[in-house]
């Protein structure tokens, strides 16, 4: 079958389940059916640029088009999902949650895109589309500019996230200040798990001095190395704005391109019917439960629907208790975990200080002799260099060490919870028996880290007797007096961020818990919620009637059956 008849029958699966969808009153999943089979129509893939905030996503997206149209700026900018897509012209669209569409001006994008234009997506935006006759995007390719991870902003790291299903390829725009981070490698796994095609790019190489390069390169391919369990895994050196100002060293953009480009090339059909049969998934998914509940509200007595809705709210309540029992159980190993993060600490500033002031010391005496005002300067910056790479060193070890204690420590509390939601699973009623059969915290900490290092600058002014006797003072005594408020600012970083460290890792312990009761708790309440809302539609049915209410249970039946002809469910095989 050509490429052509492909993309025709994969369009048609896609708009015969919204015809199905709509037919249901699934509104929601017919509008998304809907942007699918345009999708597939147009051969469209979803290369998803992702990072933590500030990254420099936006800068790399606009040096690739070589066209600055996304906002980008010190604070983090992006806030809602932007796809750039081929166009004869250029041009953008914003598309709303509500299904509202309106063309807007380019240089008004910052008004839908930004935090600073669109404060928590106030405006409700569901997309921005950019259009583009950039050449790279005349494949089908289209770059999704997105969210960063790790914002303050909540919100913003929630919608990347939700986006990744949606992936189809993936740029991976990583740093070397600070390092790839836990909340990185949570999402390259995510990722990876779903579609092999991943490149990944080590921004802002403009702003690393030489060897300090080569160091970040090699430790972020080690760490993706061991994460995705491959020998060899190729980081791109790249900087966006040298590129987008067409000045300054190619780096790696040249190689860069060309695999990018032979990605839409060579494996471009081929994602769009990956993307085709994973959306067609997900949307029956939501359809199938969609109608199963109806059907379920309309064959049940109207009473023993009331009975089933206090029942499930009983176990939310039940669920809560258990949660909030919880809770009390994980407060005292949440303290045995303080305890071992502070162990640690102090481990690591025992091997880390005497060994850092060697370095320290051997750096400033080897500098070749400057200005006696410069050269205070040039030993506080070193010791800054010297404590961020130590500091930097300690959090790689101490990351996959913290998460595997936080793992130990709240596996009894995975255990009860899982007991509850094994006996939903068990349960007659399907909706309970659709819940999450278990909870598992195996992806280690699930919140972001909020750590930066601290560089006290306040202790590194100078009192006006040090001018004058750094004036007075030999060359040996100058140095003498440098190494002295150099080691003490050193000693100072590295045990006020060591201590920034322990109090992260704390920190996310605390949170990472709360977030998993408000998964269960989540899960447990949408339930409920969703049985609500079929039982009033079925009380409609019911005031019209034996003979509506049947008809409509065939009509149920109707769509059910052209759905798994459609889209098949998949089965559990015998045992």
């Amino acid at each position: 079958m050509d490429q052509a008849a492909l993309s025709g029958l994969q369009e048609s699966s896609a708009l015969a389940l919204a015809r199905i969808a709509s037919d249901s009153g699934a509104e929601l999943v017919a509008r998304d059916a809907h942007a699918l089979a345009a999708r597939i129509r147009d051969g469209l893939f979803y290369v998803a640029c992702v990072g933590q905030m500030k990254r420099g996503k936006s800068t790399l997206l606009n040096a690739l088009i070589q066209d600055p149209v996304l906002p980008t700026g010190i604070v983090p900018v992006t806030t809602v999902l932007t796809i750039l897509r081929h166009g004869a012209e250029c041009a953008a669209r914003v598309r709303f949650a509500d299904g509202a569409c309106h063309d807007v001006d380019r240089v008004k994008l910052g008004e839908y895109i930004s935090e600073q234009g669109n404060p928590a997506n106030e405006k409700g935006v569901a997309v921005v589309e950019v259009f583009s006759p950039s050449p790279l995007l005349a494949s089908g390719m289209c770059l999704v500019d997105t969210p960063g991870i790790g914002s303050v902003f909540g919100s913003n790291t929630q919608t990347t996230r939700a986006f990744v299903p949606h992936v189809d390829a993936a740029l991976v725009v990583l740093g070397a200040d600070p390092p790839v981070s836990a909340d990185e490698l949570a999402l390259v796994g995510e990722i990876a798990a779903q579609c092999p095609d991943i490149l990944f790019v080590l921004s802002k190489a403009d702003k690393i001095s030489g060897s300090d390069l080569q160091e970040a390169v090699a430790f972020t391919r080690r760490v993706l190395s061991q994460r995705l369990g491959k020998d060899t895994i190729p980081v791109y050196e790249i900087s966006g704005t040298e590129r987008l100002a067409g000045e300054g060293p190619v780096r790696s953009w040249p190689e860069f391109t060309r695999d990018l480009e032979a990605l839409a090339q060579d494996s471009g059909s081929d994602l769009v019917r990956a993307a085709e049969a994973r959306e067609l998934a997900i949307l029956s998914s939501r359809l199938r439960h969609h109608l199963a509940e109806e059907r379920r509200a309309l064959l049940r007595p109207v009473e023993e629907s009331e009975r089933r809705i206090q029942a499930l709210r009983a176990c939310v309540a039940e669920a809560e208790r258990s949660l909030n029992d919880l809770a009390a159980l994980f407060t005292a190993e949440h303290e045995r975990l303080r305890r071992s993060f502070t162990e640690r600490r102090e481990q690591f500033l025992t091997r880390a200080r005497p060994a850092a002031y060697r370095e320290l010391d051997a750096a400033i005496r080897a500098a070749v002799p400057q200005r006696r005002w410069a050269e205070r300067t040039a030993a506080i910056e070193r010791a800054d260099e010297i404590a961020r790479r130590w500091l930097d060193r300690w959090l790689a070890e101490a990351q996959p060490a913290a998460e595997s204690l936080y793992l130990e420590a709240i596996q009894r509390f995975v255990e009860l919870a899982n007991n509850f939601l094994a006996r939903f699973a068990g349960s007659d009623d399907p909706a309970l028996a659709s819940l999450p059969q278990a909870v598992s915290p195996e992806t280690g900490f699930r919140v972001r880290s909020r750590l930066y290092y601290t560089s006290m600058m306040t202790l590194t002014s100078r009192a006006p007797l040090d001018w004058i006797l750094d004036l007075l003072r030999s060359r040996k005594q100058r140095i003498k007096a440098v190494e002295r408020q150099a080691g003490e600012y050193l000693d100072r970083l590295l045990v006020v961020n060591a201590n920034r460290i322990a109090n992260d890792f704390d920190d996310r312990v605390l949170e990472s818990r709360r977030h998993l009761q408000s998964e269960i708790r989540a899960a447990l309440a949408g339930v409920a919620a969703t049985a609500v809302r079929a039982l009033g539609r079925a009380k409609q049915q019911r005031a019209q009637g034996t003979q509506a209410v049947h008809a409509e249970v065939e009509r149920i039946h109707a769509l059910t059956l052209r759905l798994e002809s459609l889209v098949p469910s998949r089965k559990e095989p015998a045992s």
